[in-house]
């Protein structure tokens, strides 16, 4: 398998597009770093895995320094070295019109999705640039949000378009150190998250309608196209998406 005798380290592993990449790199062969903030589901994307051997759970909240360095602490004294990290936590707050927005809820996304997102990067940079052999392969969620806002979505809108930014940057400090990077944006995966979205979902002209979905095991498939290409090549940028989403078009 493609995988084997690689680690690979997903964020925001318990749930969602995160657990279908886990266990995808999981079955492709790769020994996984399961993080995430509730060790229970971490857990049992552990036991859906069925590689109690390559996987290791590691509970943990982004946002904190400390902790981010406890878990790439965890990561060097378990496999000695770090390949590819899916850095994918993030958060959101509900739907809110931009001038009712709170500081509290700016900062909270903010927190998650970019610091967070930041802290696990610089993480995984400085164990790729220092290992033996160097390098690895940092793979950011980007979303569609990357793209296109949803109505009332300003704080998880910025981060995502941040996130661009940071995949830009890394990309290329990382060139000397052979550190790729590159960024997927996933558009109406079916996850818990994304279950909404069967009843309707705000549309730019004001309207509620339901939106398509494709199934979660579809990034999971991506993340493992993108983790296996050789040093030399990287997807600097990937959408996945529901194919018939209303993302392509005017409204």
């Amino acid at each position: 398998m493609g995988g084997s005798g690689k680690v690979a380290m997903v964020t925001g592993a318990g749930s969602g597009v995160g657990r279908a990449a886990a266990l995808a790199l999981l079955a492709e062969g790769y020994s996984v770093v399961l993080a995430g903030r509730r060790r229970d589901a971490l857990e049992e994307t552990a036991t859906l895995g069925a590689a109690a051997a390559r996987t290791l759970v590691v509970p943990t909240d982004v946002t904190d320094a400390a902790a981010v360095d406890a878990l790439f602490g965890q990561v060097k004294q378990r496999f000695g070295r770090l390949d590819v990290v899916f850095n994918n936590a993030g958060g959101n707050t509900p739907s809110t019109d931009f001038g009712d927005l709170t500081v509290e809820q700016w900062q909270s996304v903010v927190a998650v999705n970019l610091t967070g997102a930041f802290l696990v990067a610089r993480g995984a940079y400085r164990m790729m640039r220092e290992q033996s052999p160097r390098g690895g392969r940092i793979i950011n969620n980007g979303s569609i949000s990357a793209h296109v806002p949803r109505p009332g979505s300003a704080p998880y809108t910025a981060t995502k378009h941040a996130i661009t930014g940071l995949t830009r940057t890394i990309s290329l400090d990382g060139r000397k150190h052979d550190i790729a990077c590159g960024q997927i944006d996933i558009g109406n995966a079916a996850t818990p998250m994304t279950a909404r979205m069967a009843q309707g979902v705000p549309q730019a002209n004001g309207e509620m309608k339901p939106e398509p979905t494709m199934p979660a095991d579809e990034v999971g498939r991506t993340i493992v196209f993108m983790a296996g290409l050789p040093p030399e090549a990287n997807v600097q940028f990937v959408t996945v998406m529901a194919t018939k989403m209303p993302f392509i078009g005017r409204g």
